[in-house]
């Protein structure tokens, strides 16, 4: 899905709305990105981040979030 945004210029730019996948009873209230929940998994296995983990994170997270 492409969404449409208006540039002060007139001009306009094509952004990519994340996908949401439902995962009822796994998923508390709030939302979790993909991103976030690798970077959960790999912190609970004792690698530390670093700063290419982060853009990575973000990558991830405007690409694909889990929802109740």
């Amino acid at each position: 899905m492409m969404e449409e945004r208006r540039i002060e210029n007139g001009t306009t730019s094509h952004t990519a709305t994340p996908t949401r996948v439902r995962l009822p009873g796994f998923i508390k209230d709030e939302e979790v990105g993909l991103g976030d929940a690798i970077k959960r998994v790999t912190y609970a296995f004792g690698l530390q981040p670093c700063g290419g983990c982060e853009q990575r994170a973000g990558a991830l997270n405007r690409w694909m979030i889990f929802t109740r």
